[in-house]
């Protein structure tokens, strides 16, 4: 086994795989007229970390960031997404708080890595997120 990639070393990644590995299970307890959700769910849980894989492939910081970015938006995508699964009654409090939780935590690292890249003005999703 070869020395590990740049983004493997990044815990910003594993836990966007592991954000990966909850959601998948969010989807697969998604009805079946609910495909199209569960399918967009997936899509943008997927773009978490190889949006991240991207940007630590990166050499210019602001290309860096700008992946980083991507990744958040996916992150706050698959929130939105949560939220209106448990506003339709497709989502138990529980199971949506796991993945809320998850997704507030990568946001926040990913916040904090924009910001080392020098990208200064990211707005926080959520104050009360540890940065």
């Amino acid at each position: 086994m070869g020395a590990p990639l740049d983004f493997e070393r990044l815990e910003v990644f594993k836990v966007a795989v592991e954000v990966v590995a909850v959601l998948d299970e969010v989807a697969e307890r998604l009805p079946d007229g609910r495909g199209y959700m569960r399918d967009q769910l997936r899509r943008a849980a997927n773009s978490i970390p190889l949006n991240i894989a991207e940007g630590a492939g990166e050499f210019a910081p602001a290309e860096k960031a700008r992946f980083y970015r991507m990744a958040r938006r996916s992150a706050t995508e698959c929130a939105g997404q949560i939220l209106v699964c448990r506003r339709l009654g497709l989502l138990d409090a529980p199971r949506s708080e796991t993945a809320l939780d998850a997704l507030r935590r990568v946001i926040a690292m990913l916040v904090t890595l924009v910001r080392r890249c020098g990208e200064r003005s990211v707005e926080r999703v959520d104050e009360a997120a540890p940065a």
